[in-house]
């Protein structure tokens, strides 16, 4: 691909991210007044996750995906599809955990707390945080840091399962076996996340 190609597919993604965060903003009082402010919160959380990848140069298709992806979570949740549909909480913790993992190094890697891994991170200033020459296998470490990375995330989206079930909705299902099957998924996305990360253009 040339250079006039890529810019031109780096600005499509771009404008159809910006899109997906002006949705997102505009879903918050939608939701609010459908399903008061619960969804408020959750939209709200929404939009923070488009906007980041913004913020940190997250390129290419990973910046619009980001934030279609937990707006799909966040609209299944509240039109409580995942009830209806049993195998789409597992498939949404699978995907929402893979795109969390790669915002979530992204924004490390921003920060300069780790190296960029792969193409997909790499921006205009990432020379600055490569991966130095005395690391003998930086993609290996960068698959097993993103791994890492998304399985704490999913912890931590259970336990805010859990206080959601214990504070606001006792509807909220946080069984024993949901858990562990949401665990067990959200891991894969993270490797999956961390496999794309380091994925060689």
């Amino acid at each position: 691909m040339n250079t006039t190609s890529s810019l031109r597919g780096s600005t499509t993604t771009t404008v159809v991210g910006d899109v997906v965060r002006v949705l997102a903003g505009l879903a918050i009082p939608v939701g609010g007044a459908l399903y008061g402010p619960v969804a408020v919160a959750l939209l709200s959380l929404v939009l923070l996750g488009t906007v980041l990848p913004r913020a940190v140069g997250l390129q290419g298709v990973v910046d619009p995906l980001v934030g279609v992806v937990l707006s799909v979570a966040a609209w299944i949740a509240l039109l409580d599809l995942y009830a209806r549909v049993s195998w789409l909480d597992l498939v949404m913790h699978l995907l929402a955990t893979a795109a969390l993992t790669v915002l979530a190094y992204a924004v490390l890697v921003f920060l300069g707390c780790l190296p960029t891994p792969g193409p997909l991170l790499a921006g205009p200033d990432a020379g600055a945080r490569a991966a130095g020459p005395t690391l003998r296998r930086p993609r290996t470490g960068a698959v097993v840091t993103a791994t890492a990375l998304g399985v704490l995330l999913a912890l931590l989206w259970e336990v805010g399962e859990w206080a959601g079930a214990r504070y606001v909705d006792p509807s909220i299902d946080v069984g024993y076996l949901d858990t562990l099957g949401d665990l067990v998924a959200g891991g894969i996305g993270a490797f999956v996340a961390g496999l794309l990360l380091v994925r060689r253009s």
